[in-house]
């Protein structure tokens, strides 16, 4: 008897705390933030040595590090000081918030590696080509809205398609 009600707390502690981790760890269930902005939203590296865990703390292994400052990433959840990111591959983990910046970068996608993006110097297909970027391109977002984004980068400065950028949501307006 005394087993069977020692079993119970177990369970009821271990569906208690499980639910308690899950909270932290999930912005879906909670409109309430570490941070108190959105997510998911979309930030930057920092720096150009950015270690990402497989968790929410210094304990948790590192599992990859990212080598490209401006890097655009998405914030999919938060859990106090850390931010659950994502990248334009797909790949998923956990950065120590301070190596995030709000400035907003973008890389150029195309369907194949080998097309280049057309950079137009308005933001009207009809307007002169200012620039053709190859897929994969960090580009800093200027201005976004109507569906074109004004971008700048190393040698270039333009308007290009919203659709052809990672980083900035579809018909989302940057200013």
């Amino acid at each position: 008897m005394a087993l069977g009600r020692f079993c119970s707390v177990v369970v009821l502690a271990g569906a208690w705390l499980g639910a308690s981790v899950n909270s932290g760890f999930s912005a879906k269930d909670s409109a309430l933030t570490t941070s108190g902005l959105p997510v998911p939203r979309y930030v930057s590296l920092k720096s150009d040595h950015v270690n990402v865990r497989a968790g929410p703390t210094k304990d948790n292994d590192v599992a990859w590090v990212y080598t490209r400052s401006g890097l655009p990433v998405e914030i999919t959840a938060e859990f106090e000081n850390w931010r659950r990111v994502r990248d334009s591959e797909g790949a998923e983990g956990w950065v120590y918030h301070s190596l995030l910046s709000g400035r907003r970068t973008a890389v150029i996608t195309m369907k194949s590696k080998d097309d280049l993006a057309p950079l137009f110097e308005s933001a009207d297909p009809t307007s002169a080509v200012a620039a053709r970027l190859q897929a994969g391109v960090i580009a800093q977002v200027r201005h976004c809205g109507a569906g074109w984004c004004h971008v700048s980068g190393d040698g270039f400065d333009g308007w290009i398609e919203q659709q052809r950028l990672w980083g900035v949501y579809a018909d989302e307006k940057v200013d």
